[in-house]
C-alpha cells in the first residue's frame, strides 16, 4: 500500500472519529461548552489536559529545535514541564475552588473590578490568539507534505476540522475528542522514537538513547559533538545562549506554562478540588512520556540526518543531488527544505561556512531552498552573501519538520510515517481547539454576558460563544499563513505574554488578601504593555540583537515583564486602599482545601 493511500486513510480515520465524538458529545448548554458540564473523570481530564497542553510545537517543532540548537533547547523542556508542576501546586485547586470558568472571572470577582476584567479580557485572547498561530501553522506543515497541497491550504483545511468540534462541542466534545487525539498523538510519537533508538543504539527506550553507547564506542551525544565540530558547528553540548537569556527564557515559559488560559479551564471539567489535584498528577505523568523522549529523538533525527547527506563516514564528500532520497525531493517540493549548489560540484553537502569543499557562503537563516517548485515560490535566497554575513550550509532544513521527516530519514515502515502525520494532526487541533473555545468563551461570557448584557438568555449566550469561536478560527488562519518565526518560537512569544500578564494577577489574587484592584490593573497594564512593545519592536520592526536588553530574547523578556508586573502591583497596592473585608475573608477561604462546590457561571 502506498504512502500516499496510508496517510490518507489514517489522518481521514482520525478526523472521522473526532468528528464523531464531537457530534456525539455535542454541549446543549452553556454549562457543557464552557466546562463539559463538570463531571470529566479525573484519569479522562488528564489526558485531555495533556493533549490540549502538549500542542504542536511539543509534537512537531521542540525535538527540531533541540537538533539544531542542543543544550539551548533545554530551556523549552525545563520551562514547558517545570510550569505545568507550578501549575499543579500553586494554582489549579485554589482556581476550581474559586468556581468560575475562566481566568477573567477570577479577576474581575477577586479584584472586584469590571475594569480589570476587561484587561483580564484583552490578556487572554492576545496570548491565546498567539498561541494558536503556531498551532494552525503545524497543521499547515503536515498536510503541505502529505496531501500534497501548499501550506496555506493546509492550514485552511485545518480550519475547517476544528470548526466541527470547537464550534459544535464546546468543551464537551473538545474534552472527550481530545482524550482520542493524547491516544494518538503519543502512539505516534513513541512508535517511530522506539524504533530510531532500536535502530541506532539497539535500546528499547529511546529516553536513555542519548547515552547509549554506538558501535564506534561513543554515546550518542558524544557522536553530536563530534560530528557537529567536524562539520565546522558548534559542539551540540556546548551552549550558544548567554546564561541570562537561558535563565529567563526558562522562568517565562514556566511561568507562562501557569497562567495559559486554556489549560487552566481544564480544572473546572472535574466535580472536585481533589479531583483537579488528581487530574493534574496524571495529566503530568501523560506529558511526562513525550517529554522525557524528546532529547533521544533530537539527537537520533540531527544524526540520521548528518549521516545521509554526508555519508556514514562524515568525511562531507556529500551526496550528488540526483541520488538524495525521496523524502529529501518530498520536503523541497513542500517549501521547508532547500539547496543551493555554491561550489558547483553537483553534491549536496551539509557543512558549517569552509568546512565543504569551495567555502562559499550558502543560506543565511531566513533562507528557503531553490530546488522543488514550491522551493522557488518560497524561496528567500541569498546568493550573493556579504563578507561575513551569517551562513550555515548549503541545505536549508526547517526545523518544524524534523519529527516530520524523521521516520522517512530513518527509512521506516509506511504505516509509522503515516501514523506520524495523524498524531502531528492531533497535537496541533487539539491545542488550537481549546484555545479558540477559551477566545469565544471571554466574549461570549466574559464579556458580553458579564460587561456588556448581563440579561441575555443561555441560548443567546450560546449563540455568541459560537460565532466568536468562528471568528476567531479565521483570524487563527491569518495568522497560521502569516506567521512571525517556527512553531516553537511562535508559542514561546505566547508563554511570554501569559508569564507577564496573568499569572502574576492569578498568583496574588490567592496568596495576598491584601492586593487589591488598583494594583492588579497597574501590574497586567504594565507587564502586558513592556513584553509586548518588546516583541513587536524585536520581531516585526527590525530591532537588532545588540539592542536586546541584557541579550534577553523575546521569548525571555516574558520574566522581565513579569518581575515588572509584581513590584508595580506591589507598589500602587500599598499605595491605595486594601481590598473590602469580603474580599480578603473571599481569599482565606480559597485556600481552604475543602468545601468547594461545582463550578458554574456568576
Amino acid at each position: 500500500m502506498s504512502l500516499d493511500l496510508l496517510t490518507y486513510i489514517f489522518i481521514g480515520g482520525s478526523f472521522a472519529l473526532y468528528i464523531g465524538i464531537a457530534i456525539w458529545a455535542r454541549a446543549g448548554s452553556t454549562k457543557e461548552f464552557y466546562v463539559a458540564g463538570g463531571g470529566v473523570h479525573p484519569i479522562a481530564n488528564g489526558m485531555a489536559t495533556a493533549a490540549d497542553w502538549m500542542s504542536a510545537a511539543s509534537f512537531i517543532s521542540l525535538a527540531g529545535l533541540v537538533s539544531f540548537i542542543g543544550r539551548d533547547g533545554a530551556a523549552y523542556l525545563m520551562g514547558w514541564t517545570g510550569g505545568y508542576v507550578l501549575l499543579a501546586m500553586l494554582l489549579a485547586p485554589y482556581l476550581r475552588k474559586f468556581g468560575k470558568f475562566t481566568v477573567p472571572d477570577f479577576v474581575g470577582d477577586r479584584y472586584y473590578s469590571q475594569t480589570a476584567r476587561v484587561i483580564a479580557i484583552i490578556c487572554t485572547i492576545v496570548i491565546s490568539f498567539t498561541y494558536v498561530a503556531g498551532q494552525m501553522r503545524g497543521v499547515g506543515i503536515v498536510f503541505s507534505r502529505y496531501l500534497h497541497v501548499d501550506i496555506n491550504t493546509g492550514v485552511i483545511i485545518g480550519m475547517a476540522i476544528v470548526f466541527f468540534y470547537a464550534v459544535l462541542g464546546g468543551m464537551k466534545g473538545i474534552t472527550y475528542t481530545q482524550v482520542a487525539q493524547y491516544c494518538v498523538l503519543i502512539l505516534a510519537f513513541m512508535v517511530p522514537a522506539i524504533f530510531m533508538s532500536m535502530q541506532i543504539t539497539g535500546h528499547f527506550l529511546p529516553q536513555i538513547g542519548l547515552g547509549a553507547t554506538l558501535d564506534s564506542g561513543m554515546s550518542v551525544l558524544a557522536t553530536l559533538d563530534k560530528l557537529s565540530v567536524d562539520l565546522g558547528f558548534a559542539e551540540y553540548t556546548s551552549g550558544q545562549q548567554s546564561t541570562i537569556n537561558v535563565f529567563c527564557l526558562t522562568a517565562a515559559l514556566m511561568a507562562g506554562t501557569a497562567g495559559l488560559p486554556h489549560v487552566i479551564v481544564r480544572f473546572f471539567t472535574v466535580p472536585r478540588v481533589k479531583d483537579a489535584r488528581t487530574s493534574a498528577g496524571w495529566a503530568l505523568i501523560f506529558i511526562a512520556i513525550l517529554y522525557t523522549t524528546i532529547p533521544g529523538v533530537a539527537g537520533f533525527g540531527r544524526v540520521n540526518l548528518i549521516e545521509t547527506i554526508n555519508g556514514t563516514d562524515a568525511t562531507n564528500v556529500g551526496t550528488a543531488y540526483s541520488e538524495m532520497p525521496t523524502w529529501f525531493k518530498n520536503w523541497e517540493n513542500a517549501g521547508l527544505l532547500g539547496w543551493h549548489d555554491y561550489n558547483g560540484d553537483g553534491k549536496v553537502q551539509y557543512a558549517a561556512g569552509s568546512a565543504f569543499e569551495g567555502g562559499k557562503p550558502a543560506f543565511d537563516g531566513e533562507a528557503r531552498g531553490i530546488h522543488g517548485e514550491r522551493a522557488v515560490t518560497n524561496a528567500k535566497v541569498n546568493p550573493t552573501p556579504a563578507p561575513g554575513a551569517p551562513f550555515v550550509t548549503e541545505v536549508y532544513v526547517d526545523r518544524d519538520i524534523m519529527v516530520l521527516a524523521n521516520p522517512e530519514i530513518a527509512q521506516l515502515p509506511s504505516w509509522v510515517i503515516a501514523l506520524v502525520a495523524a498524531g502531528a494532526v492531533a497535537a496541533a487541533l487539539s491545542t488550537a481547539a481549546g484555545l479558540l473555545l477559551v477566545i469565544s468563551t471571554a466574549i461570549a461570557h466574559d464579556l458580553m454576558k458579564t460587561c456588556v448584557n448581563p440579561n441575555i438568555s443561555e441560548k443567546q449566550e450560546l449563540m455568541y460563544a459560537r460565532l466568536a469561536a468562528v471568528v476567531a478560527i479565521c483570524i487563527a488562519g491569518y495568522f497560521g499563513i502569516n506567521p512571525p518565526g517556527f512553531v516553537a518560537q511562535v508559542v514561546a512569544l505566547a508563554f511570554g505574554l501569559a508569564s507577564s500578564s496573568v499569572f502574576p494577577v492569578i498568583v496574588m489574587g490567592i496568596f495576598n488578601k491584601r492586593m487589591n484592584k488598583e494594583g492588579a490593573i497597574a501590574g497586567m497594564i504594565v507587564g502586558l504593555g513592556s513584553t509586548m512593545a518588546y516583541m513587536i519592536y524585536f520581531t516585526f520592526m527590525g530591532g537588532s540583537k545588540d539592542d536586546l536588553f541584557l541579550g534577553i530574547s523575546t521569548g525571555g523578556f516574558g520574566f522581565v515583564g513579569m518581575i515588572l508586573n509584581f513590584v508595580v502591583a506591589y507598589v500602587v497596592c500599598m499605595m491605595t486602599p486594601p481590598p473590602p473585608a469580603e474580599i480578603q475573608e473571599m481569599v482565606e477561604s480559597i485556600r481552604v482545601p475543602r468545601g468547594a462546590g461545582e463550578a458554574h457561571a456568576h
